[in-house]
């Protein structure tokens, strides 16, 4: 990959040796993780679902899984969140490489996996700069969900964390009221 033209150029080759995996370009470094397990999947299809049943499509949102998020931290800097909650118009949006412009995104939901200390520490800095409104992690490795708001000043201000057997309230800046439950995100299931 050392031969290759562009940063975005060695991410297209690594996608296409490593298939199943998502490439993605974080602050200037690549990234690539490996395929999703099932209960890592349910989560979204869940959180997507939900959203749907509380109103979601007809207050104008989508929920979109594996969508490319064109972040201002680098000429061709990106993320694959898990699952975004977008306005129904976000095709309008769309930048390059079928990634489409943070401002409309209002909430992207991270599961971790073999990398959370990215979704943990990378992402949350990420997403902040992006001005995307909500960064939900589903941390499974702490067994926790965090629901970080409010990003000013390049950091979320806010970082609410809801433990097992408690509800997770999306803010209201989503657009739709639903509490979720913090043990289905956590396991996939119910």
């Amino acid at each position: 990959m050392m031969h290759e033209t562009s940063l975005a150029d060695a991410a297209d080759r690594l996608w296409e040796v490593l298939p199943g995996h998502r490439v993605e370009i974080l602050n200037g470094s690549i990234v690539a993780t490996p395929p999703p397990d099932g209960p890592h999947q349910e989560t979204c299809f869940d959180v997507g679902y939900e959203v749907r049943q509380a109103g979601g499509w007809d207050a104008g949102l989508r929920a979109i899984p594996g969508i490319g998020l064109w972040l201002p931290t680098g000429s061709d800097d990106y993320a694959i969140p898990d699952l975004s909650i977008v306005d129904a118009d976000y095709k309008d949006a769309v930048v390059e490489k079928n990634c489409y412009a943070p401002h409309v995104f209002r909430l992207v939901l991270e599961v971790t996996s073999t990398n959370w200390a990215i979704d943990l520490v990378i992402k949350a800095e990420t997403y902040a700069r992006a001005g995307v409104p909500v960064y939900m992690v589903v941390d499974r490795r702490h067994d926790q969900i965090l629901v970080h708001t409010e990003p000013e000043d390049n950091k979320y201000q806010l970082v609410t964390p809801y433990k097992r057997g408690t509800g997770v309230p999306l803010p209201e800046s989503v657009g739709v009221t639903l509490e979720l439950s913090a043990d289905r995100l956590l396991d996939g299931d119910d």
